[in-house]
């Protein structure tokens, strides 16, 4: 509780927050679904970029090592959003 300066001669108490609210400057952390469906995102993204490495970057064998990492990350994102809600 902090005290507040009042009008009259003793000052008053007032809470700083009610009972069992959080205060506005707290650090919102991310849940597990969150996490995830950023994960997912991110590989999705990772994948797109090593299927067009393969394709457009490399025109001998190297291309389709990229192309299968990358199908690879797809199927590691899928994984991922099927774990949503579930962890």
């Amino acid at each position: 509780m902090r005290q507040v300066p009042c009008t009259t001669e003793s000052p008053a108490l007032i809470p700083s927050t009610r009972e069992g609210e959080r205060q506005n400057d707290t650090i919102h952390m991310m849940n597990k679904n969150t996490v995830l469906a950023w994960a997912t995102f991110i590989m999705i993204i990772v994948g797109c970029a090593l299927i067009a490495m393969g394709a457009f970057r490399y025109d001998d064998v190297a291309g389709w090592g990229f192309a299968s990492v990358g199908i690879g990350f797809f199927a590691i994102a899928w994984v991922f959003n099927a774990l949503k809600g579930r962890v």
